[in-house]
């Protein structure tokens, strides 16, 4: 048996350090051990993947948390394990399409209506690299529901957000945005050749400077907005990728996945520590790379880029400025 030791002590060394540096490269768990009872905390996206971990990691410290998706019997199955698992009842499911500016706004009525406060808005969300598909309202798809759904849902609970002050909001992005480019004069992709990727990158950069020119806007507000990547992440949003599309890539690139990819749980921490963390009260506009804040993008700091989109996004959403706050303008929408 004596020569089986030190193979199997090598192999155990071996196994604990590539552990070890699995979770270095993940990033780790949120370093606040926060809580946030009796606040109330809307996370989109949150029957699985990232948003459920998320909206399951907020239950567990205390929050009233509302899971805000598009399918119900998915959202209600993940509401009711959620409440299982931390024994807190104050989880409600309740249905938002992003693709889909009218339920948006019923959305949001809803909770502006029922809601006495909002603390937390977390758009988590996502859809990446699907065909070249438009939402109900004729946006390309990606740009629609990764950036422009989430622009007019945090509009319309600016007002709930701010009298909730302080409270944050928590835009989830991607490192794919620094290979983003805003082509104002095809953003919706309706004249180019349609490239999947380039759109994913195009809607992941404008969450970022959307992020920024918010943030500006909500100075002296008490209301707090920051953008994140939360690394790559075992999810259902690579479905459209064809990442392990063949045993080959996946018999090659199984390793490297194994140490770069992430549990959704593992995924869900950054979200988490914006929203929790009391070192970042106050702190507003900045992009953090999985726990650690860091310089976006360069034309992610372009104020003007900034400027521009926002007022483009306003446009194509069909809201109008009024005595510093958003309206509906009541106006057809673009097709």
């Amino acid at each position: 048996m004596s020569r089986y030791v030190l193979p199997l002590s090598v192999l155990g060394t071996a196994v604990g350090g590539a552990v070890l540096l699995k979770d270095f490269v993940a990033g780790g768990a949120c370093p606040s051990k926060a809580t946030i009872p009796g606040k109330t905390v809307i996370v989109t996206g949150a029957n699985t993947g990232i948003g459920k971990q998320t909206a399951l990691e907020l239950a567990k410290r205390g929050g009233n948390i509302i899971l805000a998706c598009r399918d119900m019997e998915k959202c209600e199955a993940a509401a009711k394990e959620i409440r299982g698992e931390t024994l807190n009842h104050r989880i409600n499911a309740r249905h938002l399409d992003l693709a889909s500016l009218k339920s948006i706004r019923e959305f949001a009525a809803q909770v502006t209506e029922e809601e006495e406060h909002v603390h937390i808005l977390i758009n988590n969300a996502a859809v990446m690299r699907c065909p070249h598909w438009t939402t109900e309202d004729g946006f390309e798809m990606q740009l629609g529901v990764n950036y422009l759904g989430h622009f007019l849902l945090t509009n319309l609970l600016l007002d709930k957000l701010k009298a909730s002050a302080p409270s944050r909001i928590i835009n989830v992005s991607s490192l794919a945005h620094v290979a983003g480019h805003i082509d104002f004069e095809d953003l919706n992709w309706e004249k180019k050749n349609y490239d999947t990727k380039a759109a994913y990158c195009q809607s992941k950069l404008a969450v970022v400077l959307s992020t920024k020119e918010l943030s500006r806007r909500l100075q002296g507000t008490g209301v707090t907005v920051n953008a994140l990547h939360p690394g790559v992440a075992r999810t259902e949003l690579g479905r459209h990728t064809g990442m392990h599309s063949s045993a080959f890539s996946s018999f090659m690139l199984g390793p490297i996945f194994w140490l770069l990819v992430k549990s959704p749980q593992l995924a869900a921490q950054p979200s988490v520590y914006l929203a929790v963390a009391e070192e970042l009260e106050g702190v507003s506009g900045k992009y953090f790379d999985v726990l650690k804040e860091k310089p976006p993008a360069p034309e992610a700091e372009d104020e003007e880029v900034a400027k521009r989109l926002w007022a483009e996004s306003v446009r194509l959403v069909g809201l109008e400025m009024s005595h510093g706050s958003y309206g509906e303008r009541g106006q057809p929408l673009p097709k």
